[in-house]
């Protein structure tokens, strides 16, 4: 058996990962899905005086303290426009629940192990140690994050606070 035939056996007996998708400044990132506790709305935020730029604030999710992290801040991005809300990405961590702000929800999607390439060397910044990798979809790239590095605030990621 060649190696291309022993990955593509290898990739019928492996079943399918399922993705919760989202986008962030038109970029298609997604988390696995067995790592999101639950997709939501807007909430009002509460601000920490003196924490880092990228964590936005907490949010109460139903008597649970839960702290919103700016995703396109922790990658480096753009903030977001003005009167533009956030959507909740909750996820399920090591350190806990954390939420991350996105621009937009997409749907779940099911994705095979030999869709997946490791995130090129050219990959730069934040993105390079948040992207575990990405999938290569029909009609896009879909860029697998990794939550529980996009979770961790050290206090020394940069950025503006625009508020």
């Amino acid at each position: 058996m060649t190696p291309s035939e022993f990955a593509h056996a290898t990739d019928q007996r492996t079943p399918p990962r399922q993705v919760a998708t989202f986008m962030l400044d038109q970029l298609y990132f997604g988390v696995e899905v067995l790592k999101v506790q639950e997709v939501i709305r807007y909430q009002e935020l509460t601000r920490i005086p003196l924490a880092p730029p990228v964590v936005e604030g907490l949010i109460n999710l139903r008597g649970q303290i839960v702290t919103a992290i700016e995703l396109r801040r922790r990658l480096g991005l753009a903030d977001r426009k003005d009167g533009a809300l956030p959507m909740n990405v909750v996820v399920r961590t090591s350190d806990g629940v954390v939420s991350l702000l996105v621009d937009e929800i997409g749907d779940v999607v099911e994705v095979a192990e030999a869709q997946f390439e490791q995130a090129p060397d050219t990959l730069a910044g934040p993105t390079r140690d948040l992207v575990r990798g990405v999938y290569k979809l029909k009609d896009r790239l879909l860029l697998l994050l990794d939550e529980e590095r996009a979770a961790v605030v050290d206090g020394s990621d940069a950025g503006e606070r625009a508020h």
